[in-house]
């Protein structure tokens, strides 16, 4: 036959085999592994001061960054700004009618 024979061994291997706590239906963080020597310290969000430092430390230091950084962000700009302004210009200026340029139309 091609059926596999039923031997004790395989038939205790299916009896004692056992099974993750996953497959048992617990979900992750409720496997029952428990960590050991590890300590997790924190506080309640009503206790928290939301804008602590927000005057000592925080206005200082986006000054800094501004200044830190005006030097790689303004250039691209003021010359952006420039290529602009001038091209606005020469475009009005293209637009005008020149003098004479229709006196022969009439």
């Amino acid at each position: 036959h091609f059926y596999k024979r039923l031997d004790t061994r395989y038939i205790l291997q299916l009896i004692t085999m056992r099974t993750s706590l996953a497959r048992l239906g617990l979900g992750f963080g409720q496997l029952g592994v428990t960590i050991r020597g590890t300590t997790k310290y924190h506080l309640s969000p009503l206790e928290q001061k939301a804008f602590a430092g927000v005057f000592s430390q925080g206005l200082p230091n986006t000054l800094w960054r501004i200044r830190k950084s005006v030097f790689t962000v303004v250039p691209p700009f003021v010359l952006s700004y420039l290529i602009f302004t001038e091209t606005e210009k020469e475009h009005d200026r293209l637009q005008r009618k020149q003098p004479g340029q229709f006196d022969h139309e009439e």
